[in-house]
């Protein structure tokens, strides 16, 4: 199966790559401001709409201008792929998919685009466009040979790191079928409840790190502003961030990939995470959860897999129905964590069974189109 893979690795700029990229990441994010305030103001002034090649070619005179004649001093290319990232915000927000686009903060993250005309890559070592040398690379891991990459998307997150990612044209192949089939029940104290009985606990990996950070947030605000010391104190902080979501992103990959491997089926129950995230009492921990970075995983895998994964309409009693017998019962608080099925006697630990009946309800939808539905996050 041919597919777009990326591929990100971390990497170490030395001072003169490091200024390179800050004055592309610079221009780039110019180039985004400036066309957005240009298209809003074109609209809300003048109800006039300017695409892509409008600002393209404005983006030419802007060039050749004596006050922005700096945008010269580094490769075209990120620049100019900023205009479509600028496009494609637009179409998404006119598509109902996001909200209007923003505008990009020099102290946000930072990411540049370079196509295959900007940059050489041997298999060895990449080379971006207007850098001497090539760029320090920890290769984590090897890319297949077949892989070759058709964009490279060199980043700098919050708290210092840079990172290189590759999109390749790659090759997947399926793995061997199994027989296994699996559901699969959310939860927060358990991230996840399994049909087969075993429940996997939530990592909490922000509430594991709340308390220190709140501690390093109440010094930052106490820091002089546009000192040292802040600066200092502001690393600290987006370290602490990005080790959380680094750990996050870890468990998610390792499960994720787990059952993928070991089940031909998985079912998996549609959340409207969006609208559970209204709960201010839940909000946090449901965020913690990232439920929704985890079934977009399972779902691309499963594709690339050759497995079958299921979701199940939200609305459907998996935890009221009895596994065994099919009777529901009208109500069910969520303190209820045990119940007795009042048909035929059967005693029930709740998230089991509804990860049970999650399997049964896939399956069904499998083979018939019952009690099935996309997932819907």
């Amino acid at each position: 199966m041919e597919v777009k893979r990326a591929y990100r690795f971390r990497f170490y700029p030395t001072p003169e790559q490091e200024q390179n990229l800050a004055k592309t990441f610079g221009c780039a994010r110019f180039a985004y401001n400036h066309m957005l305030r240009l298209r809003t103001d074109a609209w809300y002034k003048d109800q006039k709409r300017v695409g892509y090649h409008e600002t393209s070619a404005l983006l030419t005179e802007l060039k050749k201008q004596p006050e922005t004649l700096w945008l010269n001093e580094v490769s075209s290319v990120p620049v100019q792929q900023s205009l479509r990232h600028l496009q494609t915000a637009f179409g998404n927000f006119f598509a109902k998919r996001a909200k209007y686009p923003t505008f990009k903060s020099k102290h946000d993250k930072q990411a540049a685009e370079y196509t295959s005309s900007a940059f050489k890559w041997d298999g060895k070592a990449l080379k971006l466009a207007k850098m001497d040398a090539p760029l320090n690379i920890r290769w984590s891991r090897t890319l297949p040979k077949a892989a070759k990459p058709t964009t490279v998307t060199v980043s700098k997150d919050a708290s210092g790191r840079y990172f290189a990612s590759l999109l390749c044209d790659d090759t997947v192949m399926p793995k061997s079928e199994v027989a296994a089939q699996i559901g699969i029940d959310l939860g927060l104290t358990h991230f996840a409840i399994l049909s087969t009985g075993e429940k996997i606990a939530a990592p909490n990996t922000f509430r594991k790190n709340e308390a220190k950070l709140a501690t390093l947030q109440r010094r930052l605000a106490k820091k002089q502003k546009g000192s040292a010391n802040r600066k200092k104190a502001k690393l600290k902080v987006a370290r602490l961030h990005a080790k959380t979501a680094d750990t996050r992103r870890d468990f998610l990959h390792k499960l994720s990939t787990r059952l993928v491997n070991e089940n031909q089926v998985i079912a998996i129950e549609s959340l409207a995470v969006s609208n559970m995230q209204k709960n201010h009492c839940l909000a946090k921990s449901i965020s913690d959860a990232s439920w929704g970075e985890f079934v977009m995983q399972l779902e691309y895998k499963s594709l690339w897999y050759g497995r079958t994964l299921i979701g199940i309409d939200r609305w459907y009693p998996s935890s009221k129905r009895c596994s065994d017998c099919g009777h529901t019962v009208p109500k069910m608080p969520l303190k209820v964590r045990e119940w007795t099925c009042p048909e035929c006697g059967s005693i029930h630990d709740r998230d089991i069974n509804a990860a049970r009946n999650v399997l049964t309800a896939g399956l069904a939808g499998l083979v018939c189109g019952e009690e099935a539905s996309p997932l819907l996050l």
